[in-house]
C-alpha cells in the first residue's frame, strides 16, 4: 500500500508580511520618522491662563482710611493692573507722604495672592525681603533708596515696583519714580511705559539718569 506523501504549504504569506514590514520600515527611515513598536503620548495641549482682572466691586464700602487702588502683578509674562483695597499712610509732609506711600504700596506686591487672583494666572516676582526708604543727603528730590539695588532685583519684580509707584503719591513728578540702591550709586528714573509693561524683562535697561 503507498503511503501518500505530504507536502508542505509554501509559506508566502509569512513572506509577504515580512516584506510588507520591511518595505514600512525603509520608507519610515526615509522620511525621518524613527519607527516605533509603542504608541506616542504627546501630552495634553499648553494650559493658558486666563489673566482675568479679579472683580472690582465699587458698591462694596471700604473700612475708614482706606482706599482702593491698583498694583501691577505678573501674568503671562506681562505687567496688569489688579485692583486692591489698601489701607492709606498718614499724611504729612510732601517727602514723609512719598515714603509712607511707597512702603505702602511694597507692603502690598508682598501680600498674599487673593484667590480670584490665583485663579486668573497672577504671579509676584517681588521678593519678601525688600525694603524701600527715603532719599540720601545728595539725591535727587523724590528719590526712593531701595536695600537692593534696582538692577540687582529680578526684571519683572523690578517692573512691579516701577508700575505700581508710578502715578501715586510715591513717584518723583506724578507719572515718574526714581529708584535708588543701599550704597552710594546714581538714582535713576523710570517709568510705566508700553515697552515696560508688555516686556518687562527690559526693566533694568529702561532707567534714565536724574542730575
Amino acid at each position: 500500500m503507498n503511503t501518500p506523501i505530504r507536502r508542505r504549504r509554501p509559506q508566502r504569506s509569512g513572506r509577504l508580511v515580512a516584506a510588507a514590514a520591511s518595505a514600512l520600515l525603509l520608507a519610515t527611515a526615509g522620511c525621518g520618522i524613527r519607527g516605533t513598536s509603542m504608541p506616542v503620548d504627546a501630552g495634553p495641549a499648553p494650559s493658558r491662563v486666563s489673566c482675568d482682572t479679579p472683580e472690582d466691586d465699587l458698591s462694596t464700602p471700604l473700612p475708614p482710611k482706606e482706599a482702593r487702588i491698583k498694583v501691577y502683578l505678573v501674568c503671562s509674562a506681562q505687567l496688569r493692573p489688579v485692583p486692591r483695597a489698601v489701607r492709606l499712610p498718614e499724611t504729612g509732609s510732601t517727602g514723609q507722604e512719598r515714603i509712607r506711600t511707597a512702603q505702602t504700596l511694597l507692603a502690598t506686591l508682598k501680600d498674599r495672592l487673593t484667590e480670584d487672583e490665583d485663579r486668573g494666572g497672577f504671579t509676584s516676582e517681588v521678593p519678601l525681603d525688600l525694603a524701600v526708604a527715603g532719599p540720601a543727603e545728595q539725591d535727587p528730590p523724590g528719590t526712593l533708596r531701595l536695600n537692593r539695588l534696582p538692577d540687582d532685583l529680578p526684571p519683572y519684580a523690578l517692573g512691579q515696583l516701577i508700575c505700581t509707584l508710578s502715578g501715586t503719591a510715591a513717584s518723583a513728578d506724578g507719572s515718574t519714580v526714581v529708584l535708588g540702591g543701599p550704597d552710594d550709586s546714581a538714582p535713576e528714573e523710570y517709568s510705566c511705559s508700553e515697552q515696560l509693561r508688555f516686556h518687562p524683562e527690559t526693566a533694568a535697561s529702561l532707567g534714565r539718569s536724574v542730575g
